[in-house]
């Protein structure tokens, strides 16, 4: 029996997202050939198709219906995220407010009625009580991948057939009684601090995670809000008694405001298009940033009169907090876990030096081995683009005159973290990547001496992306002593995401982990602890202070470092105004005007 030829397959989608990433990254394995159009308009579109040709189009991410006259000529799928029969475009938003149980993800093909079509494959899943971000970027993906592989199977075993819907005979399952649901609107998950509990409030909150944030208030000023914490019920008793809706302390950049029975940390909010000014010094002519910020760097004079509440760093993980530091084993193999769940895996300055302040910090215990844990969504994504941006709108962190400057600062604090990492050689450093990394992201993780990742982990180990960033953290001496020179140019080319298989394949990384996300942390604690027991430590350990030593002598660290500082000054003070622009594009979520040439195979 041959084997089914490999499909010609076409994505459509409004960005190329964390979803269509990890589906371009699973139809390139299974062999098909694979290029990607961003939804710019119908008469794009239609030229796409009909350049490519493609046997299937396959929407991950879309915000507008596909035209007739595509999917009428074209098999057309939809990656709906709910189960069969659920309609509308705000399925997870709806499952998160409504604290559903199980929801999961449909492949259905596009007519002439919003998510009616035929099913050709569903996955379902569990839904954890966190954010719909955090959902979408794990259950979601995973379930995802299920469906269009067993679509995948399911098309190519019944043949290619010409046409499209209105051919009536395509295989798939039947589909239950159909269930629209509108789009969600802010009346809908609106708090009301004065009547709900901080479970309520979360689940509001984390409906609209990613886009579109929360509408609310905060210092009186309308906003959207968002990267909700529940406040333990011990720092709520050592705070004064006030009123539901109070605001009452600041950490780690986000203000605690309180609830009828507890209390929420608010991370990250943006002014409504509405709201006026934030009372602090702008330049003159310079509009208030409508983009999301920390809360106390957007409303920094506002809370300059809230108390600082710090957390310590080895606490009960109930205790909310961007750093988390936790140890296990016995005295003579012991093992430090180091967290830094950082919003979308983005490092600001003060994150950075906060990070770097923790690191050495553990260099005081008698650790054999200290694991890097980064953030459950993200491991890192590299300089915090946002904080950056506000250094134009008046608000840049150490204050930064400039976005160049903010841009500046923030590779400085990010190298210093790598760095500190490199040249830590009394014992073992692991990165364990939980989620995904991007950019400078991916290279800190490197400057361990291992790097660990779960199988469904992507990265994107490049900067050019970003206006042709030439990249820091010293990836010139790392990448190469993984991949060697060659095998590091052509990584830093290509601007495609990597798989974590692949990336152990390639010896990027050093391994990979499967299975259920509910055995990953044991798999780590297992695997750490062995490292830490390990009868060749000492021997392991010397050797690594010996290559160290002979880098250093071959070429130091700050040789490196002034190379790739030289680069990045360019991108930032120079002539060529590409990173500027991409940043701003970025941070404002402007929509495409065209697709780049390295995901659109079709128009090379």
């Amino acid at each position: 029996m041959t084997a089914p030829r490999p499909l010609r397959i076409l994505m459509l989608c409004h960005s190329f997202n964390s979803l269509s990433q990890r589906l371009f990254v699973l139809l390139k394995s299974l062999g098909h050939e694979v290029s990607v159009e961003l939804d710019v308009a119908d008469s794009v579109t239609e030229e796409a198709v009909a350049l490519f040709r493609p046997d299937l189009l396959l929407a991950p991410f879309l915000k507008r219906r596909i035209p007739a006259s595509i999917w009428r000529s074209t098999l057309c799928w939809i990656v709906h995220p709910g189960p069969p029969g659920d309609q509308g475009p705000s399925a997870l938003d709806w499952a998160v407010l409504d604290g559903q149980a199980r929801w999961g993800v449909t492949v259905l093909q596009a007519t002439d009625e919003l998510d009616a079509g035929p099913v050709w494959a569903s996955a379902g899943f569990d839904l954890r009580d966190t954010s719909k971000g955090e959902l979408y970027r794990h259950e979601v993906a995973q379930a995802a991948q299920t469906a269009v592989a067993e679509a995948l199977q399911r098309l190519q075993a019944g043949g290619l057939q010409s046409g499209g819907a209105e051919n009536g005979d395509r295989p798939g399952p039947h589909a239950p009684k159909p269930h629209w649901r509108a789009l969600m609107r802010q009346t809908d998950r609106a708090i009301d601090w004065q009547r709900h509990s901080t479970a309520e409030v979360l689940r509001r909150m984390r409906s609209a995670d990613g886009q579109p944030g929360l509408v609310d208030q905060l210092f009186d000023l309308p906003c959207r809000i968002w990267d909700g914490h529940a406040a333990s019920a011990e720092l709520m008793l050592s705070l004064p008694s006030a009123a539901p809706g109070s605001l009452q302390a600041q950490r780690d950049g986000a203000v605690l405001r309180r609830t009828v029975d507890g209390g929420v940390w608010i991370g990250q909010a943006c002014l409504a298009d509405t709201a006026p000014a934030p009372a602090a010094p702008l330049p003159s002519g310079s509009p208030s940033p409508r983009f999301k910020l920390p809360c106390s760097l957007l409303f920094s004079e506002q809370c300059s009169a809230l108390p600082t509440r710090p957390a310590t760093l080895a606490r009960d993980p109930a205790e909310w907090g961007e750093l988390h530091y936790a140890e296990l084993g016995p005295p003579d193999a012991l093992v430090g876990y180091l967290s830094f769940d950082f919003y979308n895996g983005a490092m600001s300055t003060h994150q950075c030096r906060a990070l770097l302040a923790a690191i050495q910090q553990t260099n005081l215990r008698p650790l054999k081995v200290l694991v890097l844990l980064g953030g459950r969504d993200f491991f890192s994504n590299g300089i915090h683009l946002n904080c950056i941006e506000a250094a134009a709108h008046g608000l840049g962190e150490d204050g930064a005159g400039s976005a160049a400057d903010a841009s500046w600062h923030n590779i400085h604090a990010m190298n210093d973290v790598a760095l500190a990492l490199i040249t830590t050689t009394d014992r073992l450093t692991v990165s364990v990547l939980r989620g995904n990394a991007g950019a400078g992201g991916v290279f800190l993780a490197l400057a361990a001496d291992e790097v660990w990742a779960h199988g469904e982990v992507l990265l994107n180990p490049h900067y050019k992306n970003m206006g042709n960033l030439y990249g820091s953290e010293y990836w010139t001496y790392l990448c190469p002593k993984r991949l060697g020179q060659q095998g590091t140019e052509q990584l830093m080319r290509q601007r495609l995401p990597v798989s974590a298989r692949s990336a152990e394949q390639m010896g990027l990384i050093d391994r990979c982990f499967t299975g259920p996300p509910s055995t990953w942390d044991a798999q780590v604690t297992e695997q750490a602890a062995w490292l830490a027991k390990a009868y060749n430590l000492p021997e392991r350990l010397l050797r690594k202070q010996e290559q160290r030593a002979s880098d250093e002598a071959a070429r130091p660290l700050a040789d490196y470092r002034q190379q790739e500082l030289s680069r990045m000054h360019r991108n930032f003070y120079g002539f060529d105004p590409s990173y500027h622009v991409a940043r701003y594009h970025f941070v404002h979520k402007l929509a495409h005007a065209w697709t780049p040439r390295h995901l659109a195979i079709h128009r090379t």
